[in-house]
């Protein structure tokens, strides 16, 4: 099944979940614009890869980007407690903190997204049936 014709369905989603009108069609024209570009099918392939990790029984793969996330932030609050290496610049710290908030807003958008599928997949069984 093509994004194209869960568009609909994701529409109706985003009309539940986004109660002002105006967020709710800049949201379904960033949706729009994902499904032209293709962007929406590399986004796809980047999250099975992210769950065959997560399904992997090697405790490494399933636990490499938690562990680099907790290294960055340790790096940061060593930062701040005046605790650095000697050649780490303010610029690196800055770097590190990007990659720290860039990590958190995968994982909400992640648990964003775990928590609608049900809903998206129950939308698109019963517009089959």
């Amino acid at each position: 099944m093509s994004l194209l014709s869960l568009l609909p369905i994701v529409g109706d989603v985003l009309d539940k979940i986004i109660p002002d009108p105006a967020a709710q069609a800049e949201a379904k024209l960033k949706l729009m614009e994902l499904a032209q570009k293709g962007e929406f099918t590399e986004m796809t392939t980047k999250a099975d890869i992210i769950k065959a990790e997560t399904n992997s029984e090697s405790w490494l793969a399933q636990s490499w980007r938690p562990i680099m996330m907790l290294t960055f932030g340790a790096l940061i609050v060593a930062r701040w407690m005046g605790y650095a290496a000697p050649g780490i610049s303010q610029e690196e710290i800055l770097k590190l903190w990007n990659i720290v908030e860039l990590g958190i807003t995968g994982y909400v958008v992640g648990r964003t997204v775990e928590k609608l599928t049900p809903q998206v997949v129950d939308a698109v069984k019963s517009r089959n049936k």
